[in-house]
């Protein structure tokens, strides 16, 4: 079961963030999640426990209880999902095909939320 952890101290690294949960089941990852411009900690981050019950327990155990200013919130990650629709903006170069918003848009497409409508010259 993988679990979103929220509220860390920006000084905690993942093998303190391992240690928290080892202490609920086994861990499979731990990772804070980091700044890549800075590389610093951006004080939350993910732990995969070994199964679902593990997690649960970590879960009912670690809410509320505070590691530095701020409590912690650990709850079951959420599925990562791709992204939504087409790009947007403008190619130079050629014709602008529409694009932008959630469903992109294809030549003559309606382009989707705040996409551009396509090729609109009348042939």
């Amino acid at each position: 079961m993988k679990l979103f952890v929220a509220g860390l101290p920006y000084d905690l690294d993942d093998a303190e963030l391992m240690e928290i949960f080892e202490k609920f089941g086994t861990v499979v990852t731990a990772r804070v999640a980091m700044d890549k411009e800075t590389g610093k900690s951006k004080g939350f981050g993910f732990v995969d426990m070994q199964n679902a019950e593990e997690g649960r327990d970590a879960i009912e155990n670690l809410k509320d209880i505070s590691l530095g200013k701020k409590p912690l919130v650990v709850k079951e990650a959420e599925e990562k999902t791709g992204p939504q629709g087409g790009g947007g903006g403008f190619r130079p170069g050629g014709q602008n095909r529409g694009g932008g918003g959630y469903s992109g848009g294809g030549n003559g497409g309606s382009g989707g939320y705040g996409g551009g409508g396509g090729n609109r010259r009348g042939y």
